[in-house]
């Protein structure tokens, strides 16, 4: 009797545990699959390597009310925005980024990255090294 007991807890247990479920994961952002979305972005990294950086914040800008979720458009949003010198707004533009990335540590690092540089440009040597080690983890 005591060993049919036994064997009913056991099988208890493991049900219970069935029941729990396996933490499940976020799948990481991909990039657009919007023909526009992606015909924008390739226009605004030729404006950028042009030095047309507002006309590359503004292409950007199009982009992102087409898709305002998409953690890439952001962080090429941020890395027009620091290549400008405006670092305040690089680095909340990152932050975004990393705010919808969720499980993508290369697109994270990356932002960690960004955010850092911009960092580092406004004297916060500190941010930007603290910055930089998260971009590490």
């Amino acid at each position: 009797m005591k060993a049919l007991k036994r064997a009913f807890v056991l099988c208890l247990m493991l049900f219970l545990a069935g029941c729990a479920g396996l933490p499940t994961m976020t799948p990481a952002p991909e990039p657009s699959h919007n023909s526009a979305v992606l015909s924008l972005l390739e226009q605004a990294k030729t404006q950028a390597a042009s030095g047309k950086s507002a006309s590359a914040g503004a292409t950007l800008e199009r982009a992102l009310r087409i898709e305002p979720r998409n953690p890439y458009l952001w962080q090429e949003l941020a890395r027009v925005r620091l290549d400008q010198k405006k670092y305040r707004q690089a680095e909340n533009l990152a932050a975004k980024s990393n705010a919808l990335a969720r499980g993508d540590r290369s697109l994270r690092a990356a932002n960690w990255r960004i955010i850092a540089r911009a960092r580092g440009g406004r004297g916060d040597l500190k941010g930007a090294q603290a910055a930089y080690e998260k971009a590490e983890e």
